[in-house]
């Protein structure tokens, strides 16, 4: 019996073994992922916030796993081997297949910036989001025991996609947080520094200009145009003028790193040609050397033929070249010819808050209210592609009107 093993439970693994689990035809599923479970991604700001538990953005892998068709494994993958069709797990098993789907995901990028792997929190996984919010939660008790303002000051380092969301979501959870402290919200400080002044270049001007304006009457205190030079023990070292390279400091206990995310290294250690952890894949998502390979997901470069730059890796490229990989597994066991992939973008929503968002859903802008009704259906979405109708009813975004 042939078979197929999925390393990765994320978007993008999770609905190529949905797809797989339908088919009759004849082999067997290995997926692997260091966790139990899975996690919206799209979510963690809101974990890291505390404006969401971490229950609310995960699900039990086993949930979706048909025994007679699968074998799940938890464990951490080290290497592949795609000469010798082997995948070397941290726990010294050795797995081979005749097809593998590679969708390992992200990890945090510092850019080669000293001081970020050492002194700010990242946010790439459900335990770096507890995390964070467990460290802002003490920051606010430690106000409490020695009045210094610094243990109320959050910088987020980074204004793209990720950076937005978390800043909307922190200034939700203020309340609570001053709470913790025992002072009023408008005393807990909120920082964002980012290298360049034009904020959201994926949306137009004035979609841009409505978050920035929100967030900046919420009172978030922008640093743009301040490239981040270091990191220290509560201080963000950036760059004040381009021209005379003059630094300056801020200070704050909370520092949170989102500027950018690369592959899984797992990529670069087992030789494939990558570049930040990503592969620029085959049109029918085949490693371009190994033709029972798929690279799918964050690991996964594919190009945008009208701007010639990759795809951005968002959840809902993951699900269709997930829905693409099984497909092709499926056509490669028959003996029939691949497809290729195709991708149009259904439009992207950023939300700031529960009830705020703006977007783009195919050419139409959105934002406010109706953005963040049509965000909580993308999520929902998201949800039934990996999880089906069960995890979509119990997980779901159902409070469209809070």
């Amino acid at each position: 019996m042939k078979e197929v093993v999925i390393l990765g439970a994320g978007y993008a693994g999770l609905r190529t073994l949905k797809e797989l689990q339908k088919s009759k035809e004849a082999f067997h599923i290995t997926l692997v992922d260091q966790n139990t479970y899975h996690f919206e991604a799209t979510d963690l700001h809101e974990v890291a916030a505390g404006t969401q538990p971490k229950e609310k953005i995960t699900y039990n892998i086993a949930d979706v796993v048909k025994p007679e068709k699968t074998t799940f494994i938890q464990a951490k993958v080290v290497k592949i081997d795609r000469e010798k069709e082997e995948v070397f797990l941290e726990s010294g098993q050795v797995l081979t297949y005749d097809y593998l789907v590679v969708g390992l995901g992200f990890q945090s990028e510092s850019f080669g910036i000293p001081g970020v792997t050492e002194y700010a929190l990242e946010m790439v996984d459900v335990d770096s989001a507890v995390k964070v919010n467990e460290h802002i939660h003490e920051m606010m008790r430690q106000y409490v025991a020695t009045k210094d303002e610094n243990f109320l000051k959050i910088i987020v380092c980074g204004a793209g996609f990720t950076g937005i969301e978390l800043l909307g979501s922190l200034v939700e959870g203020k309340k609570a947080l001053a709470d913790i402290a025992g002072v009023t919200p408008d005393k807990i400080q909120i920082y964002c520094v980012e290298a360049v002044t034009r904020l959201l270049p994926m949306f137009d001007e004035k979609l841009a200009d409505y978050a920035v304006k929100h967030l900046t009457d919420w009172g978030i205190q922008w640093y743009t145009g301040k490239p981040i030079k270091e990191i220290k023990p509560g201080v963000v070292v950036y760059q004040d003028d381009a021209e005379t390279k003059e630094t300056k400091e801020l200070e704050a206990k909370t520092i949170i790193w989102t500027t950018g995310v690369s592959g899984s290294h797992v990529m670069g250690d087992s030789g494939f040609s990558e570049r930040r952890g990503r592969v620029m894949v085959s049109e029918d998502l085949t490693d371009p050397d190994h033709k029972n390979v798929y690279v799918i997901g964050d690991v996964s470069a594919v190009m945008d033929a009208e701007s010639q730059r990759p795809y951005p890796t968002t959840a809902q490229i993951a699900l269709k070249m997930g829905t693409t990989a099984s497909k092709n597994i499926i056509h490669q066991l028959k003996g029939e010819k691949t497809e290729a992939f195709t991708f149009k973008s259904q439009g992207s929503v950023a939300s700031i808050g529960n009830t705020h968002a703006l977007g783009l859903v195919g050419k139409s802008s959105v934002k406010g209210y109706p953005a963040s009704f049509i965000k909580k259906m993308i999520m929902n979405k998201s949800l039934l592609e990996t999880g089906g109708v069960k995890e979509a009813l119990a997980k779901g975004r159902f409070d469209l009107y809070h």
